[in-house]
């Protein structure tokens, strides 16, 4: 799990097993895994709240890594509505939302997992996975 600082281009988006975790499924953390699009391995990702991945805002702001429209057009992330902008301008379901760069582990292919977590409404707590895409640096 690293964060992204060169330029990236989005390309497919890989199947994933489960993206939707409530409450105590999150509970030391959110595993699950995606297949490569390259070689069809099952890579295990594992999101632990309040630990994992990096503030989705680090990406797109000023353009540095990749622009806010691309984020958007890939379905990573959706504009904030207008009562929950202190998350910020692009969320995930509302929910403040993080990053992550990660590989996979037999062919070394790069991708992103996007993600949103935090509490919907009380007593309700989400994790939701928007996508793991895979990527490509920029040149």
């Amino acid at each position: 799990m690293y964060s992204i600082v060169e330029k990236i281009n989005i390309g497919k988006k890989a199947l994933i097993s489960q993206t939707d975790f409530t409450n105590e499924e999150t509970v030391p953390s959110a595993k699950t895994s995606f297949i490569c699009c390259q070689c069809n391995h099952e890579n295990t990702i594992e999101i632990v709240p309040y630990q994992s991945g990096f503030p989705i805002f680090q990406l797109y702001h000023g353009d540095q890594v990749i622009t806010k429209n691309d984020l958007l057009k890939n379905g990573a992330v959706t504009q904030t509505s207008a009562t929950m902008q202190h998350f910020g301008e692009l969320t995930v379901n509302n929910l403040p939302t993080l990053y992550f760069g990660t590989s996979c582990k037999t062919c070394t292919s790069k991708y992103i997992c996007v993600f949103g977590y935090g509490e919907k409404q009380p007593g309700l707590t989400i994790l939701t996975i928007s996508g793991i895409w895979e990527y490509k640096e920029s040149e």
